[in-house]
């Protein structure tokens, strides 16, 4: 829709059924074709109607406050973190640890990045150079490019793939010591060189690094299969239809894919 300006696409949208518009602020786009006479005051009402019979039947207009004594006494609930705390730990997926260097031995020397260090010590000795330490563990988020301007400055977006300095400063610190990298999947990250260059990699999506750590260490398991598939390169993401899930040539790994977690308990101390 890029060779059309904005209010033909919010005509398009009405005519598609849309009833409420997000992310935007811009209401002279639809009163402007009201006054057109290209939408009808009685195509708005019936979008508004139903708009507001949503918020009538959540019982907002009637009382619109929270219970403030409930409220403290249901927020932050400890059985509602741990469950919390669980589901990260679960939702966890094994990508790849060909080499079987999954679960680390508790007690070894560890070279951390994108890892509060003070976390990490209570699983092993943090080391602070890479050549001083037995393994690494790096986490990372998936790339995007960040916007100044409203709405993008709230979501992101733009490139999948890691920015050169990154890529190669994971690939040589890959070479050097036996790296897992954890990488948080917000976006579908386009990552070959890691998955081919790291000892092992795994996906989170949104966990703490207690939760990371437990699951590197043996204490937890990980269960989670991707909900996207990983491409293989910008060019296959840019050439594929937006909306299908999958279906990339040769992604890096398949939508739905996880790798299997053997033997996945704590392993004494060297």
């Amino acid at each position: 829709m890029e060779h059309l300006g904005r209010a033909e696409r919010a005509l398009l949208l009405l005519d598609a059924g849309v009833d409420q518009l997000g992310g935007e602020w811009c209401p002279e786009v639809i009163t402007g074709l009201v006054a057109a006479g290209r939408v009808s005051e009685a195509r708005i009402d019936e979008s508004a109607g139903r708009v507001l019979s949503v918020l009538f039947r959540l019982g907002l207009f009637e009382n619109p406050y929270v219970d403030e004594e409930r409220a403290v006494a249901t927020v932050g609930r400890a059985d509602f973190a741990a469950a919390g705390a669980a589901a990260q730990r679960r939702s966890m997926t094994l990508l790849r640890d060909d080499a079987g260097i999954l679960p680390l031995a508790s007690g070894i020397r560890l070279y951390v990045e994108g890892v509060d260090p003070q976390v990490a010590a209570r699983y092993a000795t943090v080391a602070a150079r890479p050549q001083d330490a037995d393994a690494a563990l790096v986490r990372i988020a998936a790339p995007y490019e960040p916007r100044e301007r409203l709405p993008e400055a709230l979501f992101h977006q733009g490139r999948l793939d890691l920015p050169e300095p990154e890529r190669e400063h994971l690939c040589a610190l890959a070479a050097a010591l036996p790296t897992v990298i954890d990488v948080f999947v917000e976006r579908p990250p386009v990552i070959p060189e890691l998955a081919e260059s790291g000892a092992a990699l795994l996906a989170d999506f949104g966990a703490d690094d207690a939760a990371v750590l437990d699951v590197v260490f043996g204490h937890a398991r990980p269960e989670g299969r991707l909900p996207v598939e990983l491409p293989r390169s910008m060019a296959a993401v840019e050439a594929h239809p937006e909306d299908l899930p999958g279906g990339t040539p040769d992604p890096v790994f398949p939508l739905g894919h996880a790798a299997e977690a053997r033997d996945w308990r704590p392993r004494p101390a060297r």
